[in-house]
């Protein structure tokens, strides 16, 4: 964390400065060991681009260490290195305040879980599970795969989205340009025609007439609006709203449940191969879902707290798929849980990239059809009574 100190230093007075430390106790202690006496302490808050500008990075950091770890040197001596060579003051600053922590005789997860900001509760809890079983580098190494699974899916969802985007980009900005600019001349020219218009030609060019008498208040309306919208697109409850009105529109909502259910089972498998309990990675992991499966692990952890097996728990927690459900029976059989669960993601992962792609076939054409008749329309509509003035001539 980032902490605004003010403390009184022999001979330099009162002086204010901005310092990293795990929490308030550890600035305090560091700042009285140099013979200052502490005023205040106060956490700053970074902001969403002081954030992403100085975005730890966690998968180049954990590659590294264990390539240093293979190599036969000890976790200390590993971060040491890697805070020696690491040119980004922020970077370095984080990695020297773990090596702090585990001075202080704190656990590796430990100081881990104290920089939330950097380090994924599920990273935290990979690590702790390594910790009682001395293989922290194969541990780490499920991490990075497991996070590459992850990123690929992902990158294949938003991949599949840039040309639907585009389009919508394009087609926004052309319909944009004909409703504030073209139609408002083609109106001026009928206004002194004089010509009785049909009703939807007429519609259209008392849009044009309003946007040449009141521009600047449509732009600064339209603006209002688009700041408006992102504004509450920020808020938690919107977002929770929208996610509501996603899970219960037919067809999205079951392939949003599976896609939440695959990241569910691979983190769950990971753990597992780990060596940590069923019933704690059900808690370490729970907080993926989202509220709507969320109450389904809460089900599942009672269900096998009472003796139930973990298919049947799973199915009471309504956290299974038809496919999920049978590999679970297997897993039981066989002892291989960990090693199903990875399974069920992946075939999960699958069954998704499928949906996704067959969506986006058939979404491109629509929406390139539904873009090209509103152009369409508006053009007929300006030029429909030149049409009828050319009819009346022959």
């Amino acid at each position: 964390m980032r902490y605004q100190v003010k403390a009184l230093r022999p001979g330099a007075g009162i002086t204010l400065q901005i310092m990293e430390a795990i929490d308030e106790t550890e600035a305090a202690t560091r700042l009285q060991r140099e013979g200052a006496q502490v005023l205040s302490i106060v956490a700053v808050r970074r902001g969403w681009l002081t954030a992403r500008r100085t975005r730890f990075p966690l998968m180049l950091f954990t590659q590294e260490l264990i390539a240093l770890l293979d190599a036969g040197l000890t976790l200390t001596e590993s971060l040491e290195t890697l805070a020696e060579k690491e040119s980004r003051p922020e970077s370095r600053q984080l990695i020297e305040r773990l090596l702090v922590a585990m001075r202080e005789g704190r656990p590796f997860s430990a100081a881990l879980a104290a920089q939330a900001e950097s380090f994924p509760p599920l990273y935290a809890a990979t690590v702790r599970a390594a910790e009682s079983t001395g293989d922290l580098s194969p541990a780490l190494a499920r991490y990075v795969g497991y996070q590459n699974q992850i990123d690929t899916v992902k990158k294949k969802v938003l991949s599949a989205s840039i040309y639907p985007l585009l389009l919508i980009g394009v087609g926004t900005l052309v319909i944009g340009f004909l409703l504030g600019y073209v139609v408002p001349r083609f109106a001026s020219v009928y206004a002194d025609a004089g010509r009785d218009l049909p009703w939807m030609s007429r519609a259209l060019l008392s849009w044009g007439e309003a946007v040449q008498a009141h521009g600047m208040l449509i732009v600064l309306g339209v603006f209002a609006l688009i700041i408006g919208l992102a504004i509450a697109l920020a808020q938690p409850f919107t977002r929770a709203a929208l996610t509501r009105l996603a899970w219960r529109t037919p067809g999205i909502g079951e392939h949003l449940r599976t896609f939440e259910l695959a990241r569910f089972y691979r983190s769950i498998g990971m753990l597992l191969s780990g060596g940590i309990p069923i019933v704690s990675a059900l808690n370490m992991v729970s907080g993926l879902l989202s509220a709507h499966l969320r109450s389904g692990a809460g089900i599942t952890i009672e269900a096998m707290r009472r003796g139930e097996t973990i298919s049947a728990a799973f199915a009471r927690g309504e956290l299974t798929t038809p496919v999920a459900a049978r590999l679970l029976r297997v897993g039981e059989k066989s002892g291989r849980m960990g090693e199903m669960m990875d399974r069920i993601a992946i075939f999960h992962d699958e069954e998704m990239a499928r949906w996704v792609d067959w969506f986006t076939r058939l979404f491109e054409p629509l929406l390139m059809i539904f873009i090209g008749l509103t152009i369409g329309l508006i053009v007929v509509l300006l030029y429909m009574p030149i049409f009828e003035l050319a009819g009346s001539i022959q």
